[in-house]
């Protein structure tokens, strides 16, 4: 298992076949102010890649965005409205079709309200991560390993996630219900970019 930097854009033929687990690193939450800094990905075998973007990219990086935006390849988030609001902000693509694992979450287990990644991987694969780094500065000309390190595992556990929370799921009789919440995804990350991040547009008032 290995961590693989990229500065701009992913090398070609990096990836096997099949769903590659994604996430990004940004200046803050507010998308249309904090630029997107870091993409991370998995095909799920053992590596993790990150593609560093620099102050004034021009966000070009060919080889990701032909990953991202094959409709034959799932995308695997955790909260993936966010990611796909920066991803569609700064790349110019839906990284779509999506899984996600937090609403899948949110979905089977209602037994709890810890549906952040680091309790499901404790809970679901019996793993711990760290999440010190998570409010650093993505933005720095250079990344510490601990940095590097936290993004990756951000990734690492996805394809696991997925494994257990589709189990899960069927036998809540939740699989279909879910998909279609995943199907949303998309459009909820453009109402998020339009304008409306907090208005529940399907509310009476």
């Amino acid at each position: 298992m290995a961590v693989h930097f990229h500065e701009e854009d992913l090398p070609a033929g990096t990836l096997a076949d099949g769903p590659v687990a994604v996430d990004t690193e940004t200046m803050g939450l507010h998308s249309h102010r904090d630029r997107l800094c870091v993409v991370q990905i998995s095909d799920g075998r053992g590596d993790e890649h990150l593609v560093r973007f620099s102050p004034g990219s021009d966000y070009a990086a060919p080889n990701l965005k032909a990953v991202l935006a094959d409709t034959n390849r799932l995308k695997l988030y955790h909260f993936a409205r966010f990611d796909l609001a920066a991803i569609q902000l700064y790349l110019g693509i839906t990284a779509a079709p999506v899984y996600c694992t937090k609403t899948a979450s949110r979905l089977v287990r209602t037994y709890t309200d810890r549906h952040g990644l680091k309790d499901l991987v404790k809970e679901l694969l019996g793993s711990e991560i760290s999440k010190q780094q998570q409010s650093s500065d993505w933005g720095g000309p250079v990344l510490s390993d601990a940095q590097k390190e936290y993004a990756a595992s951000d990734v690492r556990y996805l394809h696991g996630l997925r494994n257990e929370l589709d189990r899960r799921l069927a036998r809540e009789g939740r699989t279909a219900l879910a998909q279609a919440c995943f199907d949303f995804l998309p459009a909820r990350a453009q109402l998020d970019l339009a304008g409306w991040p907090e208005v529940d547009i399907f509310a009476h008032v």
